[in-house]
């Protein structure tokens, strides 16, 4: 068998740690689902199981994804500090993860999509602003993980570089979004993006959930690109703002370049905006995704 399988050698400590991880993420798991039902006054067993209501499932798997992916950068990061210790710093992390998502939902309901109320929308079963719910969250998560790793250690100093790092990619994915509703206005005669999605546009959706992961990725690409320093509170900020504005510019060049190239001939604004075309919208999130994918393999090589 041992000429068939080379496996690396598990030591009983790190088994240790990794059933102590796994706990305490699904006891986190746990809170956040929790969390759920107590902001939106509802059960989520009644949401999903009684009333079927297919948004609520995605908005609140969305939440969960974004937790794991928190998560995802926490776990075996304290590995050999001591079962205390590291359990600790396992939970102070999470629940900063969990504060955080919860605070990019509420920045991303109060001031990104400030025109539509989005737990009422999703009581009502609109599957569009489910779809830009759930991305804006895991959007949120993509950077904040990558913000995570950015750090080093676990005292204050970390996670002040995690929270002002993580306010100033808000930023981004808010100047993003008024910029799409601007271009959104002035190509269909001054119609409103935001009730577009209100309304169940569910291509533009889809193509906004793709920006939106798009820019969070090639975003975190700044973590190869900046030095990590525990005291230099300014020069984190600033180097994470002006970064992430230059990827983000040159993503979404690269993106409108892919869909003239790809989709000559086609006037692929108004398939999405006016035909809501899906195959159309749908190739859009791809690219946003795909190319973003790329540029972070290369700047992390």
């Amino acid at each position: 068998m041992e000429a068939l399988v080379k496996l690396v050698p598990l030591t009983e400590e790190l088994l240790i740690y990794l059933a102590m991880d796994v706990g305490i993420a699904l006891a986190l798991l746990m809170v956040m689902k929790w969390l759920t039902g107590a902001f939106r006054k509802t059960s989520v067993t009644d949401e999903l199981g009684v009333k079927d209501n297919f948004a609520f499932g995605i908005s609140i798997a969305g939440g969960m994804l974004s937790l794991c992916i928190v998560l995802s950068s926490v776990v075996g990061r304290h590995v050999g500090m001591g079962y205390k210790d590291a359990a600790v710093a396992m939970l102070t992390f999470g629940l900063v993860g969990i504060i955080l998502v919860k605070f990019g939902r509420y920045a991303h309901d109060k001031l990104v999509l400030n025109k539509v109320d989005t737990p009422e929308m999703i009581a009502e079963r609109s599957v569009s602003v489910a779809l830009v719910d759930a991305a804006s969250l895991v959007a949120s998560a993509i950077v904040l993980r990558n913000i995570m790793l950015w750090v080093n250690g676990s005292d204050m100093n970390a996670v002040i570089a995690i929270v002002t790092g993580f306010a100033v990619v808000l930023t981004m994915l808010l100047v993003m979004t008024r910029i799409l509703e601007f271009r959104y206005a002035k190509d269909n005669q001054n119609d409103s993006f935001q009730g577009a999605l209100e309304g169940g546009q569910i291509a533009l959706a889809i193509e906004h959930a793709g920006n939106l992961l798009g820019t969070a990725m090639i975003v975190s690409a700044a973590k190869n690109l900046l030095i990590y320093e525990p005291t230099g509170y300014v020069s984190n900020v600033t180097g994470w703002l002006l970064v992430s504005v230059g990827l983000t510019i040159a993503l979404h060049l690269l993106v409108l370049a892919n869909k003239k190239i790809i989709l000559f001939g086609m006037n692929f604004r108004q398939e999405v905006d006016q035909q809501h075309n899906i195959g159309v919208a749908a190739l859009g999130f791809t690219l946003s995704i795909g190319n973003a994918m790329i540029i972070n393999a290369v700047l992390g090589g």
